[in-house]
């Protein structure tokens, strides 16, 4: 028996019902989320209100932050990594298919030249942005080459990064 059978099993339960759910009230199938933050006095660093959780964001020393938190970088290699792992999750429910574990490693590079004023040729992103999923399971390669499929197909924040969604400035 896996650590996530039980939580798998609650998970399977809660998919049924949103399904049940969405299919009666498609509107239901959007979920409004949103973020706030803003700069914490002197010392810069950026407090992020997501839901109902608080988290600090901050810069390294190099770019006078104290390191108090993550990077906004860092935060979205973290959303992605954190959402992946969800995906896989669900997957695994919708899949039928046991896990024992997964863990996902997402790495990249943020040029800085033009963040600290330097000439660039392009806006400054994250770049080579690759991730590793660590999945440990009982099930065949197959049904797990067919969960990875379905993970690429339905993550949330890896399509958003993939095919980006236009980001509007509204007026205050």
């Amino acid at each position: 028996m896996s650590a996530l059978d039980h939580y798998l099993e609650r998970k399977s339960a809660v998919l049924a019902q949103r399904r049940a759910d969405f299919t009666a009230s498609p509107e239901k199938a959007t979920v409004r989320i949103q973020a706030r933050s803003w700069v914490a006095g002197e010392t810069g660093a950026r407090p992020v209100k997501m839901g109902e959780t608080l988290f600090i964001t901050d810069s390294s020393p190099a770019l006078a932050g104290h390191g108090l938190g993550p990077t906004a970088p860092e935060m979205l290699l973290g959303a992605l990594a954190s959402c992946l792992v969800h995906t896989y999750l669900i997957q695994a429910v919708l899949l039928s298919i046991p896990l024992e574990s997964v863990e996902v490693e997402v790495h990249g590079a943020v040029p800085m030249g033009g963040v600290v004023g330097l000439p660039y040729e392009k806006p400054p992103q994250i770049e080579e942005i690759a991730y590793t999923a660590h999945v440990r399971s009982s099930a065949s390669p197959e049904a797990i080459a067919r969960m990875h499929q379905a993970v690429e197909e339905t993550c949330p924040v890896l399509n958003t990064l993939r095919f980006p969604t236009k980001v509007v400035r509204r007026e205050a």
